[in-house]
């Protein structure tokens, strides 16, 4: 006997007697079709979400497939996978016990619904006929249909280096209109009125007002609680429909509190959601940059689900559910009063700038903040400039190790001429440090002709190597962006004699730099950690920074401060400071680049302004401020 679908035709019929005890038995052929198959072809068709091209007992095929659609409508783009238990057959009547899976939830961390449905199905001559009916999608009444929504997980905090929260959920208020309360054609009048209002971008809120269901709240913008209050109540309580939802978001103390590092929450777009792998779909809180996109994953935890039976009057019957996994903490090793006096030391500079501060013995970044000026752009962690005179320090560890001793004598002229390009010292350079002077002097003056004349004795892969000791230009995963600059090993002859002052090809960021003050502070190469459960792979420079290197860099340092262009810091109380200043001319040379790097203790310190007078004068007043206000 073979079978084609669900019919059954017989090829060949026999019947044999056979004698025995019994007696005569007879033995027939049976043509009863099987009603199974039918029955799997009713499970593949659920489980494509195509059910129009099957033949039902008593209803079309296009008013099932009407009728499935309306049933899933509340399942998003979700589709149960359906498979056949077992039949049972009575007469012309069949029962097919179905299993019906649904998975649910992001892909990798998905919720398994299971359940079990019954169909029916009858023998139509040598086939067999499913009969339609709702409840095979699910255990469901007379008018109902399937709604799956989610409950949004608490997002993990982000935590200082003392476990204090810097980001965690704050009092925010969203404001809108609602649809319910306006008339449909003064929407668009409600809309304008409250987008100026709220100083935001007019005709796209109008249009999405307009776009926007009937009974829709639509977001104009979501403020803190405390900004909330600024915005006029008799103009706000005027427009009809204008209404306020109290709310809480993940939040740092303030809106520009190191947001370019710490990142930014909200709606996942386009992009993020495409390169997701189904992590995402839209309307999903998630870490838009920052350590917050960084680390979604963990802060973002697990969206509890509930399926329900939903009545076209609203009355709801719950059928399946899960309960949300918060997101976890990730702890940081910022400080969180530190990174406060840091974001205020910048807080007047209208230029892009950028301070960062490490603790030498253990490589941790207690302060990376990033003015103003930078507009969002994590200028303290990724920015690439010269740092000019700072770089000295590089360059004196590169001349110490080819042999040159800080008391030898250098000639700091007022210009130097290679190859026919020339350099001279800073504008204000003291006269009375020209000439013949210690390689100490030249460092705590900043003489950059010293350094120039010498170059020929330095070769560029020896200034590549002294940056590579002292953390700079070799890239390490820290487990956020980061930028560790550049130091050419190569350089024609006019280029290595700007390598020697930090211009030139060199670069680097204020976190570099940083990088290079803790490194002499601590006595050897220091590599920046700021994720306490990220551990940063271990600098392996070729010439490891040694104990006595450090020891001679930090004298070079602290003479910075005792007898040179870094003087104003011997009133800071505490620790003596060690210091460099740092001016880096860049464009037409007109503009320059304020730098200035320093230690004291176990803190090592990076300042930098893109636009500025001089290192001492623009630099260096705020790192005057960030290490009186850090005691």
């Amino acid at each position: 006997m073979i079978r084609f679908g669900s019919s059954v035709r017989t090829l060949a019929t026999s019947c044999a007697l056979v004698t025995g005890l019994a007696g005569l038995t007879a033995c027939t052929g049976s043509d009863d079709p099987d009603p199974k198959p039918a029955a799997e072809d009713l499970a593949t068709a659920i489980s494509d979400g195509d059910v129009g091209d099957l033949t039902f007992e008593g209803s079309s095929g296009k008013d099932a497939q009407s009728q499935y659609e309306e049933v899933l409508s509340g399942m998003g783009d979700y589709l149960p996978e359906v498979s056949v238990d077992e039949v049972s057959e009575d007469g012309d009547v069949a029962s097919a016990s179905l299993d019906v899976t649904w998975k649910l939830g992001k892909s990798g961390s998905s919720s398994e619904w299971a359940y079990k449905t019954e169909a029916s199905l009858r023998r139509a001559g040598d086939e067999w006929v499913p009969e339609w009916d709702p409840t095979v999608l699910a255990d469901l009444e007379d008018g109902e249909h399937l709604s799956l929504t989610g409950e949004t997980a608490k997002r993990g905090d982000i935590l200082d280096r003392k476990k204090q929260p810097i980001v965690k959920e704050r009092p925010v208020v969203r404001m809108g209109i609602d649809k319910t309360q306006v008339k449909p054609a003064k929407v668009p009048s409600s809309a304008r009125k409250l987008a100026r209002l709220l100083d935001i971008n007019v005709s796209d809120y109008v249009a999405e007002a307009k776009a926007a269901g009937p009974e829709a709240f639509v977001e104009a913008i979501v403020l803190r609680k405390p900004d909330a209050g600024d915005v006029d109540p008799d103009a706000y309580d005027s427009i009809k429909g204008a209404a306020q939802i109290a709310d809480t978001m993940s939040l740092a103390p303030t809106s520009d509190f190191a947001e370019p590092l710490l990142g930014t929450v909200g709606e996942a777009t386009a992009e993020l959601i495409k390169d997701s792998d189904g992590e995402l779909a839209p309307g999903d809180i998630t870490g838009l940059s920052g350590l917050q996109q960084r680390y979604d994953e963990q802060l973002r935890g697990k969206q509890g689900l509930l399926v329900e039976a939903v009545r076209k009057s609203g009355k709801e019957r719950k059928l399946f559910s899960t309960k949300p996994a918060n997101g976890k903490p990730l702890r940081t090793t910022l400080d969180l009063d530190l990174q406060g006096v840091a974001e205020k030391s910048l807080s007047g500079v209208k230029s892009p700038s950028g301070l960062v501060a490490i603790q030498p013995s253990t490589g941790d970044i207690l302060a990376a903040a990033s003015g103003p000026g930078s507009e969002g752009y994590s200028t303290a962690t990724v920015g690439q400039y010269a740092p000019g005179s700072t770089f000295k320090i590089v360059t004196s560890l590169a001349m110490l190790r080819n042999g040159y001793s800080p008391g030898d004598m250098l000639d700091c002229s007022p210009t130097v001429s290679v190859e026919g390009k020339s350099f001279k010292n800073y504008d204000d350079y003291p006269t009375s440090s020209l000439g013949k002077i210690p390689m100490r002097t030249a460092i705590a003056q900043s003489c950059n002709t010293a350094l120039i004349h010498e170059q020929a004795k330095v070769p560029q892969s020896a200034l590549t190597d002294a940056a590579a000791s002292l953390g700079l230009g070799e890239d390490h995963d820290t487990g956020f962006s980061s930028y560790f600059g550049s130091v050419p090993a190569k350089a024609p002859t006019t280029e290595h004699a700007a390598s020697m002052i930090g211009q030139g090809k060199v670069q680097a960021s204020p976190m570099a730099m940083a990088v290079v003050a803790a490194s002499v502070a601590g006595g050897e190469t220091v590599v920046p950690n700021l994720v306490e459960t990220h551990e940063a792979e271990k600098a392996s420079p070729d010439a490891e920074l040694k104990k006595s290197e450090a020891k001679a860099l930090r004298k070079l340092m602290l003479g910075v401060v005792r007898d040179g262009s870094g003087a104003f810091l011997s009133s800071v109380p505490g620790p003596p400071v060690g210091a460099k200043t740092g001016t880096a001319e860049y464009g037409d040379a007109t503009r320059t680049h304020a730098w200035m790097i320093a230690f004291q203790g176990d803190l090592a310190v990076a300042v930098f302004v893109e636009n500025g007078e001089s290192g001492s004068g623009t630099a260096g007043p705020i790192l005057e401020q960030f290490l009186r206000q850090s005691r």
